[in-house]
């Protein structure tokens, strides 16, 4: 495949604002760096991250394009004349610091990684950042083993569908909460051991009630605020608090004499703003590990709606009403 035109559309934020701000523009076809790949976009990810950078929240790192989108499925179509391990015509799926909503992407090579084989080239945009989320927060910081019990919050969520499915494959009792019983009952047929309504219930007291007042081993955390006294008091003895995300607030009050008690472990993470370098580290053990259970289908992304890319403030709109189970994707290219 080669490239058809020395121009492509691409979604530009034209100022801080609702969704409406995303409008189809056009721009030249960026060329690749000695270390890059440029490929031909089939699908990219949306995700909260995007969000934030549509309203003035979250900017590019320095010197990154202002285009959003943080992973796209496609074929490589240009390598950048140090790379040696992907060739024209490579099927991947790449994490990307920004620029996915577009034709044309430029990536790392060393974070693009081959579509697995029971998945679709374009359901494949579905799975770097959540994946890579996951994997870097659940199982390299988080250190969840098998035998071991994790809370996932926002369970229908594309990091939670991630987070149960790779949970249960190695080897864990996984708990959720999710906002319907619809999404409850998702993730429970997705695997979870348990989901809970936390319109309808209490989770704090359910989760007690599921571990007999023992409490979870780790907790995955994107909501922040008001969860944060409570992840603490829910957590086991020597228990880890995953926090990578603060939908509900960046301040909460917090008695933490429980956290010295059970000698609980507290780290935050980003995954944007690391270095190409930490990245591929992922990538590496994403290959090693997760890639097998991803061609066997024993885990898959969970693709809840695709949108053509001029219609990204629709996909925006979706993201943030909060009703969709699993991934949004956008589809630069239509055929």
């Amino acid at each position: 495949m080669s490239i058809t035109s020395k121009s492509m559309n691409y979604i530009q934020i034209e100022k801080p604002g609702e969704p409406e701000v995303l409008k189809l523009s056009s721009q030249l076809v960026p060329d690749p760096g000695p270390n890059e790949v440029l490929i031909r976009v089939k699908a990219a990810g949306v995700n909260r991250p995007d969000i934030m950078q549509r309203k003035g929240l979250y900017p590019p790192p320095p010197g990154a394009t202002d285009v959003p989108g943080l992973e796209v499925s496609g074929t490589v179509v240009m390598v950048g004349k140090k790379v040696t391990e992907l060739k024209l015509d490579s099927k991947v799926c790449a994490l990307v610091t920004c620029g996915g909503y577009a034709e044309y992407c430029l990536a790392a090579a060393s974070v693009c990684l081959p579509v697995p084989e029971k998945i679709s080239l374009e359901h494949a945009a579905g799975v770097p950042e959540t994946f890579f989320t996951v994997w870097t927060n659940v199982f390299e910081r988080g250190q969840l083993k098998s035998g071991e019990t994790m809370l996932v919050h926002g369970g229908s969520s594309g990091i939670g569908t991630t987070a149960i499915q790779l949970g249960k494959a190695f080897g864990a009792t996984v708990y959720t909460t999710a906002g319907t019983q619809e999404k409850c009952e998702f993730c429970e047929n997705l695997g979870a051991d348990a989901a809970i309504n936390y319109n309808e219930q209490d989770f704090s007291d359910e989760i007690m009630t599921l571990t007999k007042n023992r409490g979870v081993d780790v907790i995955l955390d994107m909501v922040g605020g008001p969860y944060f006294p409570k992840n603490i008091k829910l957590l086991a003895s020597q228990g880890r608090l995953l926090q990578i995300a603060l939908m509900q607030g960046y301040k909460a009050e917090v008695d933490f004499r429980p956290l010295l008690m059970k000698r609980v472990t507290l780290t935050g993470s980003t995954l944007r703003p690391r270095s190409i370098e930490e990245k591929a580290e992922i990538a590496q053990g994403l290959r090693k590990q997760v890639w097998p259970l991803l061609d066997s289908g024993t885990v898959r992304p969970i693709i809840h709606q695709t949108f053509p890319l001029e219609q990204a403030a629709n996909a925006h709109h979706l993201m943030e009403s909060s009703s969709h189970i699993g991934k949004i994707l956008l589809l630069p290219n239509a055929d």
